[in-house]
């Protein structure tokens, strides 16, 4: 308040000086307040845009994310994959592995076979050889027979044109007939000898009794002597009665030898097998055989 006298009371001045100085406090604090109001809205414009990078920085990791989700399910999924073809893999292995030592053992059980075919082959080819030569040596003895026969059957012909129906082998009365001795005398025949390298056989005329009544039985002797195929070639043929079966004993020098069986039969001449494999060291070309009745 002013005083009447225009003074101003101390108190008023007082009063006055607060309030400019609040005032001047106010605008200081007020020009302060603007200052950081201002800063704020710096700070609050800063952190929108930040926010609005942020959230853009978000929505692009969101789609990123989102995208990844996509790749790592496709990824699972061939990861799913490739597991199922690892387990596929590992048993097509495991069954490889198996067939591999299967395949391997039969292997094995085909190479010992192999060497037992190869050994098998290498006896059989020896055993074939063998037989060769044995076939060989079978045909040249055959060849050689052959031409032995060829060459008797030749001089059985000969022989046969030169006596004109004279019978080869002796005729001689057997023990048990019951003749007299002037007949068993009488039906003796010439023995003939023949012999394989003689140029000519020499036969003797063979005279044979008008009447015979008794059992007889033919005495011839051996032209040929086969030691590997075991039989002989006898002078008796179909001509002198000989039928196939027929059994002869063998004599050399008077001694009994043993048996021959008739296996075939030509005219003038007979095959014969040894009884026995044993008779053909004693049997030689020459000795005498005699019909077993």
């Amino acid at each position: 308040m002013i005083s009447q006298k225009g003074k101003v009371s101390p108190v008023v001045l007082i009063i006055i000086l607060i309030v400019l100085g609040s005032l001047g406090g106010l605008a200081y604090f007020l020009q302060k307040e603007r200052a950081i109001n201002i800063n704020l809205q710096q700070q609050l414009t800063d952190i929108k845009e930040k926010q609005r990078i942020t959230e853009a920085k978000l929505d692009e990791s969101k789609n990123m994310i989102s995208t990844l989700e996509v790749k790592l399910k496709e990824t699972q999924t061939q990861i799913d994959s490739l597991t199922t073809d690892l387990e596929a893999e590992k048993i097509a292995k495991v069954e490889s592995q198996n067939e591999a030592q299967r395949l391997r053992a039969e292997l094995d059980q085909q190479k010992i076979l192999r060497v037992n075919l190869e050994k098998q082959f290498n006896e059989a080819q020896g055993q074939f050889r063998k037989t060769q030569n044995q076939l060989s040596q079978l045909e040249t003895q055959k060849t050689e027979l052959e031409e032995k026969v060829k060459t008797l059957e030749a001089k059985s012909r000969d022989l046969e044109a030169k006596v004109q129906g004279i019978e080869l082998g002796t005729i001689v009365v057997s023990p048990e007939a019951k003749q007299p001795a002037k007949k068993a005398k009488k039906a003796k025949e010439v023995k003939k000898e023949v012999k394989k390298a003689s140029p000519a056989p020499v036969k003797e005329e063979v005279k044979r009794p008008a009447v015979v009544e008794a059992a007889v039985k033919l005495e011839g002797n051996v032209l040929v002597v086969n030691k590997d195929y075991n039989f002989v070639v006898i002078n008796l043929g179909g001509k002198e009665g000989v039928k196939a079966g027929d059994v002869f004993g063998v004599y050399h020098n008077e001694k009994y030898i043993g048996e021959v069986k008739v296996e075939k039969v030509h005219e003038s001449m007979s095959a014969a097998g040894l009884a026995s494999a044993n008779m053909k060291d004693g049997v030689n070309e020459g000795d005498k055989v005699v019909q077993k009745l």
